[in-house]
């Protein structure tokens, strides 16, 4: 059953107004894909593709001509996955022998370079690379980042049908790219960049999608672990103009063992959300932050909270999964965080909590709405990068399309961050982080 908030709650949160200084130095729309760095592309893909229901829609590899590496593209509704793997170097070494060096064998990833991407997994195994953001002018970001202290990765790249891409460093080994499509290019027309190759989903028992969708609309917000937070969001913020959107601290966290501080940088829509966390010290155990910044080998992108407008519904298909090549999930917290959920959060039915309760989903408000969230177990062999299921509820403001039609559009980050329930979730990551005994 869909949770929604009474009508009075959402009149009384919609008069909230944050501080925002519209201060983007270029246009920001919206993530636009994550490209995950892997040993074996298909495997990967493949779990994916079943554990969160995103049918593969576009690929390139050796049966595309591609002899550099294998990218498998994943999509449900504006969520957009790729896995990338290099081929063995030989592999291109021989197609360029074949082409008689007339030309070096081409990757429609603008500048992928194999051997970065081998050292990349061996440093820090199946894990992002690239945060996708569309923008409205891929080069206008470039010049913009790299005039205000960022480093350049790729410079403006034209991709062919109108399609802009570049590059700069965000944290680590980790890129934001910057995606653009020309004037009068529908952005929809090819399931991912040119010269990759459109697929049919495959096909289930009944002729539908295979798999269906299990109701992930996008990435609300991207994750990334570094060791000073501070310089990280000066220079982020510095050269893309995204402001602060939210700030939590060690005392936010409550009494666990061991914490972290936290930015959240958004954009003017406040659509593309960046937290960065930071380890603090000189607690009871070793901060969580500093285990990933270890098992990672530096800083990177620790999880991304995919959104979905019926999280009960999209848990259900997920966990049927869990153990059957899908993602598994944390324990969840026990009988008293329930018991006090009510008082938390009054907006919940009992019908409601009994619900978040069997699943083991926590929730959290602010003054504009309500959070509902989840996190998976690591999603590789390292306790890195995991998966947070997330639904907002409330904040929706009525918007007028061209042609006079009204559409609600919630408000990013409705509902906050998850504020009060880092100490069960800390409490969570930490019992698990002792099984794998790090």
């Amino acid at each position: 059953m869909a949770i929604g908030v009474p009508a009075q709650q959402q009149q009384v949160r919609q008069a909230f107004e944050r501080q925002n200084p519209l201060s983007d130095r270029f246009g920001m729309k919206a993530f636009h894909h994550i490209e995950f760095y892997c040993g074996d592309a298909i495997n990967t893909a493949s779990r994916f593709s079943w554990g969160l229901g995103m049918p593969m829609v576009a690929k390139s590899d050796q049966s595309t001509g591609n002899p550099v590496h294998a990218s498998y593209v994943l999509r449900s509704h504006d969520l957009t996955f790729v896995f990338t793997a290099p081929y063995a170097t030989h592999l291109a070494v021989a197609a360029d022998k074949v082409q008689r060096l007339s030309a070096p064998p081409t990757s429609p990833l603008p500048g992928f370079d194999a051997d970065k991407a081998y050292a990349f997994f061996r440093a820090h195994g199946m894990a992002a690379r690239a945060i996708g953001i569309e923008v409205e002018d891929a080069a206008a970001a470039y010049e913009q980042c790299t005039a205000n202290g960022g480093t350049g990765v790729l410079a403006p790249t034209d991709c062919g049908n109108g399609v802009t891409v570049s590059e700069v460093a965000a944290y680590g080994d980790v890129v934001l790219r910057f995606v653009s499509y020309g004037q009068g290019v529908d952005a929809h027309s090819g399931a991912f960049l040119p010269g990759f190759q459109d697929i049919s989903a495959p096909k289930g028992a009944g002729g539908e999608a295979w798999p269906a969708t299990y109701g992930i609309e996008r990435v609300d917000h991207a994750v990334g672990n570094v060791w000073d937070m501070m310089e990280a969001v000066e220079r982020l913020g510095g050269m893309t103009g995204m402001h602060r959107f939210a700030e939590f601290t060690a005392e936010d966290v409550g009494t666990v063992d061991s914490g972290l501080n936290s930015v959240v940088l958004a954009s003017n829509n406040e659509v593309v959300l960046l937290p960065l966390n930071e380890p603090t010290y000189g607690t009871k155990r070793k901060s969580q932050i500093q285990t990933y910044l270890e098992q990672n080998v530096g800083p990177g992108l620790q999880h991304l909270a995919l959104k979905t407008n019926d999280i009960i519904g999209t848990l259900r298909l997920m966990k049927e999964r869990s153990h059957m090549g899908g993602f598994e999930f944390l324990d969840a917290p026990g009988e008293a965080y329930y018991s006090d959920l009510p008082a938390r959060v009054p907006e919940l039915t009992p019908q409601q909590v009994s619900e978040l309760q069997e699943l083991g989903v926590l929730a959290d408000k602010d003054d504009q709405g309500i959070l509902l969230q989840i996190f998976t177990k690591p999603c590789g062999d390292r306790p890195t990068f995991f998966i947070e299921i997330i639904q907002r509820i409330g904040c929706e403001d009525a918007v007028e399309l061209p042609g006079g039609q009204v559409q609600m559009v919630q408000r990013g980050g409705c509902g906050g961050f998850g504020k009060g329930n880092f100490r069960a979730l800390f409490k969570s990551i930490e019992d698990y982080e002792k099984k794998l005994g790090v």
